[in-house]
């Protein structure tokens, strides 16, 4: 295990009944708010209605930027910017899934900064300050409502960066697990495959001596393939849905899961690459690629995928070799995606190779990707080519 610093200032506020504790909670950063929101569902399902009615009741003047897209744009991110200082706005409360969130973060550190919101995506600057936020979550998934991080697409440029400060974590975010009952299945399965594979980009490491952290991992994994199919089945689950919802913010909130851990994610950086030209849901990306990522690196551990197979998949070992048990775990990765409805190959998202050279150098701009194995242009590239 590495030595390690864990600090999360996020204030969660989980269950039913936490969202009239709202306008006290934003009441405390001042008289104005940006609220940021994506399509209209909030609108469709009442929770536009609540949220404006319980700030009104708490004397909060209300700016709006809605409109945030799936795969969050920086122009997007640029009005938003805009409108926080035209009216001098001290707090922003986004009010959606990752997407939603991770614009508002990226708003918050924008508005204190004198350059342009996207030098920080290209690491041309530090985030030293940012507007404080709140969350209220409707799709468990990313874990953005208790983590730093935000991914931007730049279309124009056709790139997809994230950034990471403790800055963007969010004051607090309330969590009621009933507001995730309205959401489509596409995108609960798609919060399923995106919450596992943040486990994944954690649990497959290479720091040994981390059996605690080994163990928080493997129940987030147990947890969600349990309760999973459970909502798919019936989206008013109240306790799949809770548990899901748990799940996400506890599979990426800065580390909790893996302090002391070396971490990879590199499936998430060529996943980014994917998406920022051909605009697809990050999670469907992730679904195509993470079993081909595990078949191109399991060697470099075969202990840690024994175990995942055995641990979290329950296969049995009895007459099998390591390869085999560890190659039978990845199979039952890529059986459950599918059973779900997770796309299995990019050709069903329609991409083809045209792309490849192109995603493959733009992955690796920064330097090679990962720790488990360490991944060159020629391996992101050997990757995309198993997953057409």
């Amino acid at each position: 295990m590495n030595p390690f610093q864990f600090h999360n200032p996020t204030r969660i506020m989980f269950g039913s009944g936490m969202l009239d504790q709202l306008g006290s909670a934003v009441s405390q950063y001042g008289s104005k708010v940006l609220l940021v929101y994506g399509g209209g569902s909030i609108k469709t399902t009442g929770l536009y209605d609540r949220i404006m009615r319980l700030l009104q009741q708490a004397n909060v003047e209300v700016h709006e930027l809605p409109g945030v897209e799936p795969n969050p744009r920086v122009s997007t991110v640029r009005k938003g910017i805009s409108i926080c200082r035209e009216y001098s706005i001290p707090f922003i409360l986004a009010v959606g899934g990752g997407s939603v969130l991770d614009a508002a973060k990226a708003i918050a550190v924008g508005v204190p900064y004198e350059g342009d919101i996207w030098d920080f995506f290209m690491r041309k600057a530090d985030i030293h300050s940012a507007l404080p936020l709140g969350t209220v979550l409707t799709l468990s998934a990313t874990g953005s409502e208790m983590n730093g991080s935000a991914v931007i697409t730049n279309w124009e440029d056709q790139l997809k960066k994230a950034i990471g400060s403790i800055h963007c974590y969010p004051a607090f975010s309330i969590l009621d697990p009933a507001l995730t009952y309205t959401v489509p299945r596409n995108q609960t399965v798609n919060g399923i495959v995106d919450m596992m594979s943040h486990v994944f980009e954690q649990y497959f490491s290479r720091t040994t001596n981390t059996p605690l952290q080994e163990r928080f991992c493997e129940s987030i994994l147990q947890t969600v393939i349990e309760n999973g199919e459970k909502a798919l089945h019936n989206p008013e689950h109240e306790e799949a849905r809770a548990n899901l919802m748990l799940c996400g913010t506890y599979a990426l909130n800065g580390g909790m899961i893996s302090v002391g851990m070396e971490n990879d994610w590199a499936t998430h950086m060529i996943e980014h690459e994917v998406s920022a030209i051909y605009d697809i849901a990050h999670a469907e990306g992730l679904s195509v690629l993470f079993p081909n990522w595990m078949k191109y690196v399991y060697k470099e551990r075969l202990d840690r995928f024994v175990q995942f197979a055995v641990r979290v998949w329950q296969v049995d070992p009895a007459g099998k070799s390591d390869e085999q048990i560890a190659l039978e775990g990845i199979q039952a990765t890529r059986d459950y995606f599918t059973r779900i409805g997770a796309p299995s190959r990019l050709s069903e998202l329609n991409i083809d190779a045209k792309e490849l050279d192109r995603m493959a150098k733009e992955t690796v701009r920064f330097g090679p990707v990962g720790s488990f194995k360490a991944l060159h242009e020629s391996d992101v590239r050997s990757i995309l080519e198993m997953s057409l």
